[in-house]
C-alpha cells in the first residue's frame, strides 16, 4: 500500500537530515603533525585505574586536538577478571611498539606518544607540535557506518607508510568483581572498541590514496570518535593523524 502523502513527506526529511548529518561529518588534518597518544590499560591490573582516570581529564579538552587512544589488553585476565574491552589485536599491537623500542617486554600501564614508550606520562599532557606534518588528510563520513580518507604524503615523508583506523568511545564503566581490582567501580574514556589496520602504501605525493572503511554500530548513550592514524612502519612513529566526533 502506497505511503500516506504526510507519512511520505516524512520519510523523505527523515532521510534528508540522515544525509545531511553524514554529510557534515568531515575533518581536515593540520599542517602540523597531530600528537597520537596510546593507554595500554587492563581492568585486571591495580596499577591502571590511576592511569584511565589520567586518560579522562583529557575528554572535555583534548590536547592540541591529539588522538587519544585506550587500548585494552588481555594478558591479565588469567588472574581474574576478563577485561571485556580487550582484543588479542591491542596485544599484537603493544608487542610491535615494544619491537619498536628495543623493549624487552610489555606492560600496563603504559603510555605511547606518537609511536615512543614515554615514561612520567603522570604528570604531563602531550603539546602541540611545531612539525610539519608529513601528509594531509580529508576524512569524511559517507553513511553511517562509511568513511573515507584520502591521505596525501607531503615533503620529508618516509618512501612507505601505513595506517590505521580506530573507533574509541567515552562513558562505558565496569564493576569489577575479581582479581586485583576486585570491589571496584571503574571509569573508561577513549576505549577503542574497533581498530583496523589500513595496509602499507608507497610514497607518491602526486597520487594520493584513498583509504575506505567501514565501523561498527555506534553504542547508545556513548560518544565516540573516529579516528585515522598514518605512521612510518620502520619505527611507528606518527606522520600525521585525524579525530572527527562523528
Amino acid at each position: 500500500m502506497p505511503l500516506r502523502p504526510a507519512l511520505a513527506f516524512a520519510a523523505m526529511a527523515l532521510l534528508a537530515t540522515s544525509v545531511a548529518q553524514s554529510a557534515t561529518c568531515s575533518v581536515q588534518s593540520a599542517a602540523t603533525a597531530t600528537p597520537v597518544l596510546e593507554l595500554y590499560t587492563s581492568e585486571g591490573c591495580s596499577s591502571c585505574p590511576p592511569a584511565d582516570k589520567w586518560l579522562s581529564t583529557f575528554k572535555d579538552k583534548p590536547p592540541a586536538g591529539a588522538v587519544i587512544q585506550a587500548f585494552h589488553v588481555g594478558y591479565w585476565d588469567h588472574i581474574g577478571w576478563v577485561d571485556r574491552f580487550a582484543a588479542p589485536a591491542y596485544t599484537s599491537r603493544q608487542r610491535q611498539i615494544a619491537a619498536w623500542n628495543s623493549q624487552r617486554s610489555i606492560y600496563t600501564p603504559q603510555a605511547v606518544l606518537n609511536g615512543a614508550d614515554w615514561r612520567g606520562w603522570w604528570n604531563s599532557r602531550p603539546t602541540a607540535s611545531n612539525t610539519p606534518a608529513q601528509a594531509q588528510i580529508t576524512l569524511k563520513q559517507l553513511a553511517p557506518d562509511q568513511f573515507e580518507a584520502v591521505v596525501r604524503p607531503t615533503a620529508g615523508a618516509p618512501a612507505t607508510w601505513s595506517a590505521y583506523w580506530t573507533i574509541t568511545e567515552h562513558g562505558h564503566r565496569s564493576k569489577v568483581k575479581a582479581g586485583e581490582n576486585a570491589g571496584t567501580d571503574l571509569a573508561h574514556d577513549f576505549v577503542v572498541r574497533q581498530y583496523t589496520p589500513a595496509g602499507d602504501y608507497r610514497t607518491d605525493a602526486d597520487q594520493p590514496q584513498t583509504l575506505l572503511f567501514r565501523s561498527i554500530a555506534p553504542t547508545p548513550g556513548h560518544a565516540r570518535q573516529v579516528n585515522l592514524v598514518v605512521f612510518d612502519p620502520k619505527n611507528g612513529r606518527t606522520i600525521q593523524a585525524v579525530t572527527a566526533g562523528c
